[in-house]
């Protein structure tokens, strides 16, 4: 089976995303909505003044999960990733993400420029993934996590 058409259906179903950070030798972890795109490229909003975004700055080094709900006994699939985030400073990246963070959630124009133009207080994050691990009871019910490492 195809691994990156894998992901790409199960990030497609889903909407949210665990980031964690560290620095210092102390974790952090935070829930987000995210969009991506097809290099497996993940993007999220959020406040410079939160823990994360200021976490991020100091080690770009990230991890996260994303999972479906499931009750016990349903088979298990889930996405966990690492790689490097950081926040879109330039207007064209930033476009870029809220191309398909807007397209994803609906948003209004009026948001997405106030967004562009900084006066929302929200900015774009991106993360660079080198690695997604897909646990999957569903399509490998013997062998059920598969590494993917993201092409360079």
């Amino acid at each position: 089976m195809n691994l990156k058409r894998l992901i790409k259906d199960y990030l497609e179903e889903a909407k949210i995303l665990q980031v964690a950070t560290s620095v210092k030798n102390q974790p952090w972890a935070c829930t987000v909505y995210f969009a991506f795109d097809d290099d497996l490229n993940l993007y999220w909003l959020s406040k410079p003044t939160r823990r994360h975004s200021q976490e991020l700055r100091d080690n770009e080094k990230v991890s996260g999960t994303v999972v479906l709900p499931h009750t016990p006994g349903d088979k298990v699939r889930g996405v966990q990733l690492q790689g490097i985030a950081k926040e879109l400073n330039s207007r064209a990246e930033a476009g870029l993400a809220m191309k398909h963070y807007a397209r994803r959630f609906g948003m209004n124009t009026k948001r997405v420029k106030a967004i562009l133009d900084n006066t929302d207080g929200h900015v774009c994050y991106k993360i660079t993934p080198t690695l997604y691990v897909l646990f999957d009871e569903v399509n490998f019910p013997k062998e059920p996590r598969r590494e993917y490492f993201v092409p360079k």
